[in-house]
């Protein structure tokens, strides 16, 4: 019996996804929506995200605007903003806030492909830690007798194979954000 590495191949799929939301949520010198999906508003005292109590609108390739469904919670979105990371003041105009973002900065630029490459790392010690567990339930399976020894290194091969594929596309998807963050 061959090991089945689909339960595998997904966790690691999963992984590449959110190593590509993180992605998405580093601002780039463009104006995007998703720069505020880690923001959280306290909202009658549950944290809560901002898309979910506010329009929020790219009105240009630096604007942003933040139109909230109740006036009241403004200065609360306002505050959160400002404790983000995002590094961003908003501007208050009693109705609204609107989100100025300045070009990128070269030291700014270096520093978020510096981010970039952490989080990309971050990304394969998790794809080696799924091959860790297929490997381990493959010892399992050995040791009861449910798989031969030739079994047990062809799946591991599999699982090996599987994981050099998708550290690959961790690198591709490291590079892209790169060339994507050096952009003038």
């Amino acid at each position: 019996m061959k090991l089945d590495v689909r339960e595998f191949e997904e966790k690691m799929k999963k992984t590449i996804s959110l190593l590509g939301d993180e992605f998405a949520s580093i601002r780039v010198g463009r104006a995007s929506p998703r720069v505020l999906d880690r923001v959280k508003v306290n909202y009658y005292g549950t944290p809560t995200d901002i898309s979910a109590i506010a329009s929020i609108k790219a009105v240009d390739a630096r604007t942003l605007t933040i139109t909230p469904w109740e006036v009241n919670i403004l200065k609360d979105i306002e505050k959160a903003i400002l404790a983000s990371d995002i590094g961003i003041n908003p501007q208050n105009d009693g109705k609204s806030l609107r989100l100025v973002f300045p070009p990128l900065t070269e030291e700014r630029r270096k520093e978020l492909t510096k981010q970039t490459a952490k989080m990309g790392e971050e990304a394969k010690v998790a794809l080696r830690n799924i091959r860790r567990d297929a490997n381990e339930k493959c010892k399992v399976l050995k040791k009861n007798g449910e798989m031969t020894e030739d079994e047990q290194k062809a799946s591991e091969k599999t699982v090996q194979d599987l994981t050099d594929k998708y550290i690959k596309e961790v690198d591709v998807v490291v590079e892209k954000k790169n060339k994507e963050i050096l952009e003038l």
